[in-house]
């Protein structure tokens, strides 16, 4: 039997080369299978919230990664059921952020 593991609940556990951290030549790029999806949701009573969602991610990554917004833009947020909503149209430098640490963003939406 291999001693390397299947799987692992370590956020930083690299399902290509199975080890934490990782140690393959992948380890500068981000492993997200998919374009994360960034829109906008107006409700009922007026300003509205920036939905970012399908970011393949830790959830206690997520709430540092909301934190690091929140400081940055200036503005309130939360995460809930995993997706991550920032209060106001935070779009246009929450695309030029993540696009300049090397996501793949596809905005949904008007």
């Amino acid at each position: 039997m291999s001693e390397r593991p299947v799987y692992s609940t370590d956020p930083d556990f690299c399902e290509a080369c199975r080890r934490s951290p990782c140690t393959c030549q992948e380890a500068g790029k981000r492993r997200q299978p998919e374009p994360v999806r960034l829109e906008f949701r107006r409700g009922a009573k007026g300003a509205g919230v920036t939905a970012l969602t399908r970011l393949n991610m830790h959830p206690s990554l997520k709430e540092k990664m909301l934190s690091d917004f929140k400081k940055r833009f200036g503005c309130g947020g939360t995460v809930k059921d995993g997706v991550l909503e920032l209060q106001g149209d935070r779009r246009d430098p929450l695309e030029a952020w993540l696009k300049a640490d090397g996501y793949k963003v596809k905005r949904v939406g008007g």
